[in-house]
């Protein structure tokens, strides 16, 4: 059964020190918007097999702009546009609201939802978190964590990772978790978080994964993502 993919692109530009949304800002300092972090997400994404439903969630106002990074990319695939909300859990609800009927008739197993922050995450990641999701229930990519500190600049030890994504669940799970959630007034920091909190019966795997899958947050971050690309 195929999957649903969610990209997620309801951010702002305000630690990259930009008006623009951070996601639509070309990361090679061309002019070209494909070039940017959310062109670089849908063009993997779109790479990515057995996916039924595309899903892009994106801030009021910037429609048409994301529309023409998208739609030279597309060429015969659909995308649902949704408007995101204020809050990445607001945003995440909203993509699954789009897909609800979906994910009710059956006609989707898996939803991978995913930060279009993170350009640099490849195809096969995405693959390897849609079939940890379909075989255990959830899966996030993790990678090692080193040289952090504390207040008082002593060394943190122990074994820590940071979570990333594209984070995916079985779809049917993660609709009732996000059901109950907005019946609670819940807003998770993110998908797993929800998942956790409101069916603790999924078992959530961690998935290797490395720094390379960078979060655009500042302008050192903009540079580093085009390096990398």
């Amino acid at each position: 059964m195929p999957a649903a993919l969610v990209l997620l692109a309801a951010g702002s530009g305000t630690r990259v020190g930009a008006t623009t949304n951070k996601v639509l800002l070309p990361l090679d300092g061309s002019e070209d918007p494909a070039s940017s972090a959310l062109g670089l997400s849908l063009r993997t994404a779109l790479e990515v097999p057995d996916v039924h439903r595309l899903v892009l969630v994106v801030r009021s106002g910037d429609e048409d702009a994301v529309a023409a990074v998208a739609q030279p990319l597309l060429g015969e695939r659909e995308i649902a546009m949704v408007a995101g909300g204020e809050t990445r859990h607001a945003s995440e609800q909203a993509a699954l609201g789009v897909l609800r009927a979906d994910i009710e008739a059956g006609e989707v197993d898996v939803v991978a939802i995913h930060d279009t922050a993170r350009p640099l995450a490849t195809t096969d990641l995405y693959t390897t978190v849609v079939g940890v999701a379909r075989e255990h229930g959830g899966a996030i990519p993790a990678a090692p964590l080193t040289h952090l500190a504390t207040r008082d600049l002593q060394p943190v030890g122990g074994a820590l990772v940071g979570v990333q994504t594209p984070q995916a669940f079985r779809a049917a799970d993660l609709l009732a978790a996000y059901a109950q959630a907005a019946a609670d007034g819940f807003d998770g920091t993110d998908t797993g978080a929800t998942v956790e909190r409101y069916s603790p019966g999924v078992r959530i795997v961690a998935v290797p994964s490395t720094q390379l899958n960078l979060k655009v947050t500042f302008a050192d971050d903009l540079r580093a993502a085009a390096a990398l690309s």
